[in-house]
């Protein structure tokens, strides 16, 4: 596709990996809807992006909320041709730790903001992608999903976590296999250590120790890079079905 013609969801939009690619994506010349929960985070980045960005309030959870906000943002951009799933959480906690097994809510709860709303978010733009008129490649969207190294690496305290993004990388092949027919790409990235507003409050010493960890480079992964990544997955007609590691190299070692 060609990326001035974007039209894109992104989930998880109003900070880190998500608002680097509503920012690479509105400086090509494509349109944004940046869904997420954070109402003044999601106002200000709209404010920053201009005119080609619009802000929806949206629970990844909710199926209703998501149904209704991906008709409003096809409606605000005049059109829908890829979504950009980066929503996500990930609490460390232990299966056994100090406060006694893990609870099966605080599993729950990831997998239904990680996984399934990723899933549901998927499902809703493929339905509206599908009525598009095909380009010259007979592409009518694209679907980009965010899973982890944790999904291969998983460390300890990641078990919720490692779960969702190991579920994200399962479903890329046969999500890709669904809905190729109708003309739409699957990928999933799976970025390692990112400079993200979760490591934010990490003094630097901390951080550039996390990022001597990398291989090559030897730091910590930027949000613009995850977002040349979703770019070349828009541009490049080939890529499908597949999960990437962005990571320079890294294993994650066991904590």
């Amino acid at each position: 596709m060609q990326i001035q013609d974007t039209r894109a969801i992104i989930t998880g939009g109003a900070s880190g990996l998500g608002l680097a690619v509503a920012r690479m994506l509105v400086a090509a010349g494509g349109k944004v809807a940046l869904f997420d929960v954070n109402d003044a985070a999601g106002v200000d980045a709209v404010r920053t992006l201009g005119s080609a960005a619009s802000f929806h309030k949206v629970d990844v959870t909710s199926e209703p909320t998501v149904i209704a906000a991906v008709a409003a943002a096809a409606a605000a951009m005049g059109g829908l041709n890829a979504a950009i799933n980066c929503a996500g959480i990930g609490p460390p906690r232990k299966l056994v730790g100090k406060d006694g097994p893990l609870p099966a809510e605080s599993v729950r709860r990831v997998i239904e903001i990680n996984l399934v709303g990723t899933l549901v978010v998927s499902a809703q733009a493929a339905a509206l992608m599908q009525r598009n008129t095909p380009n010259a490649h007979g592409e009518r969207g694209v679907i980009v999903m965010t899973a982890s190294v944790a999904a291969f690496d998983g460390q300890i305290g990641q078990v919720s976590y490692s779960a969702s993004k190991g579920g994200l990388v399962g479903m890329t092949l046969p999500m890709a296999r669904d809905v190729a027919s109708l003309g739409i790409r699957v990928m999933t990235i799976a970025p390692g250590i990112f400079e993200t507003p979760l490591l934010a409050a990490l003094p630097e010493d901390a951080k550039a120790s996390l990022g001597r960890q990398v291989p090559f480079p030897p730091r910590l992964g930027q949000p613009d890079e995850f977002a040349l990544f979703v770019r070349q997955i828009i541009e490049n007609p080939m890529l499908n079905g597949e999960t990437v590691r962005l990571d320079g190299a890294i294993r994650m070692a066991p904590r």
